[in-house]
C-alpha cells in the first residue's frame, strides 16, 4: 500500500503573511512539493508571485476552499498525486477561510493524503492595532498546530508579549514561533504529525469580506499612487502589481500599512477586499485613473 502524502494547511488573517511564508517555503524546502492555492478575488495575485520556482501549482479561485471549493480541493489532490508524485502537498487558504471544514475534509474523505499539521500566520502589528479578533481569525488560531507570529519588527516588546498571550487564551498547546517577514525554520512547520481529530463543524461560513479588482496598461506616477495607497479607505487587504516608468513592483496593503518590493510585471493588476469596500468601488477606481500616465 503506498504511504499517503503529507499536507500542510498554511493559513492566517488577510495580510498576515501566508504568501510569504509560501515563498520562503520554497527557497529553504528540498523536497518535491506541490502546492494549492486559494484566492479571494478575481485575480491570481499569489500564483504570479511564485512560479518559475520550479513547483506544480494547482488554483482555486472565486471562493473559500473551506466550503463552497471542498469538490475541486479534492479533485485538485488527487489530480497533483496522479501528475506529479509529490513528496509533500501544501495548502494556501484564503485569508477568509475558516479551516475547520477542511480538516474535517482531510480527516474523514480523502484516504490518500494525511494532514500533517495547520500552521496558523498571525499578524503581530493587525492583532495590536484591531484588538477585537474576528470570528474567522478566532478559528485560524484555535485549529493551529503551530502560530507563526510574523511582523514582530513592528511591535514593541510589551506589545508582543500581550499578542502572544491572547493567541496563549486561544490554543494553549501550538508552540508560537516569531518571524521577521515569515523567516521561520523549515523544519519546525513540518513533520507535525497531527493527532488531534477535529469535529463536524456546526455552522455555515459566510463570507464577511468582499473584493474588486483593477487592470490597466498605462504606466502609474509614482508619487500619486503613494498618495493614493497613503490615504485608503474601507481597505482592510490590497495587493497585486503597479507598473511606474522605472520599474514594476509588487504592492502589499494591510489595515492602513503598505510596501512596495521590486517585481518583474507586465501590466498593473490590484485587488482590494474589505467589509464594506462595494461603497468605496468607484472613488478608488476614479482615484486609480488619476494615477495614470499619459501614453
Amino acid at each position: 500500500m503506498k504511504t499517503r502524502t503529507p499536507i500542510t494547511l498554511i493559513t492566517g488573517p488577510l495580510g498576515s503573511g501566508k504568501t510569504t511564508l509560501l515563498r520562503h517555503i520554497l527557497d529553504t524546502v528540498r523536497k518535491k512539493i506541490a502546492i494549492l492555492m486559494n484566492e479571494f478575488g478575481e485575480i491570481g495575485i499569489d500564483r504570479k508571485i511564485i512560479e518559475g520556482r520550479n513547483v506544480r501549482i494547482a488554483e482555486l479561485d472565486g471562493g473559500c476552499v473551506c466550503c463552497s471549493l471542498q469538490g475541486e480541493f479534492e479533485a485538485a489532490v488527487n489530480e497533483v498525486i496522479d501528475t506529479v508524485d509529490p513528496e509533500m502537498i501544501v495548502v494556501e487558504t484564503t485569508g477568509v477561510a475558516e479551516p475547520d471544514a477542511l480538516i474535517f475534509d482531510i480527516q474523514e474523505s480523502l484516504p490518500r493524503i494525511r494532514l500533517d499539521g495547520v500552521v496558523t500566520v498571525a499578524d503581530a502589528d493587525a492583532m495590536m492595532r484591531f484588538p477585537q479578533l474576528g470570528h474567522t481569525t478566532r478559528m485560524q488560531i484555535q485549529d493551529a498546530d503551530a502560530v507563526l507570529l510574523n511582523k514582530i519588527d513592528l511591535v514593541s516588546p510589551e506589545d508582543l508579549d500581550k499578542v502572544q498571550e491572547k493567541i496563549r487564551q486561544l490554543n494553549e498547546a501550538a508552540p508560537i514561533l516569531l518571524t521577521e517577514r515569515c523567516q521561520a525554520d523549515s523544519d519546525l512547520l513540518f513533520g507535525i504529525a497531527r493527532d488531534r481529530v477535529i469535529q463536524p463543524p456546526q455552522h455555515v461560513h459566510q463570507p464577511e469580506f468582499k473584493s474588486f479588482s483593477h487592470v490597466s496598461q498605462a504606466l502609474f506616477d509614482r508619487d500619486l499612487f503613494e498618495q493614493f495607497a497613503d490615504h485608503l479607505r474601507n481597505v482592510y487587504r490590497a495587493k497585486g502589481f503597479v507598473c511606474f516608468p522605472e520599474g514594476s513592483y509588487l504592492f502589499n496593503y494591510v489595515a492602513g500599512r503598505w510596501e512596495l518590493e521590486p517585481f518583474r510585471e507586465e501590466k498593473t493588476a490590484l485587488v482590494f477586499i474589505g467589509k464594506r469596500i462595494e461603497l468605496e468601488k468607484r472613488r478608488i477606481l476614479e482615484e486609480l485613473k488619476k494615477c495614470e500616465l499619459e501614453a
